[in-house]
């Protein structure tokens, strides 16, 4: 997989904001990539060092329109935790 295949967007929300400031960044990743492709690839895109990655599968929640119902997506989220002395990704320092 390509770097870019791997990390769809980034994860912005409030719990993800509180964790800028230590320097944990929140992504959508693809399901089937690891936490050692995951490092590899915010490394790379990125230019920082990446110190720990925390995984976890999202469920698609239940949704109703009506008598219609269905299922939001199922996604894979990586918390990324980046080393003290690395630089900060410049995406996220206009939002904290």
């Amino acid at each position: 997989m390509v770097a870019e295949d791997i990390i769809i967007r980034p994860l912005l929300t409030e719990k993800g904001y509180d964790g800028i400031a230590d320097k944990k960044y929140t992504f959508v990743v693809a399901k089937s990539a690891n936490k050692t492709q995951i490092k590899l690839a915010v490394e790379k895109l990125f230019g920082v060092d990446v110190k720990s990655v925390n995984t976890v599968n999202c469920h698609g929640k239940l949704k109703r329109m009506g008598r219609n119902e269905g299922y939001t997506p199922d996604y894979k989220k990586a918390i990324v935790q980046l080393t003290a002395d690395s630089k900060a990704i410049e995406f996220f320092n206009s939002l904290s």
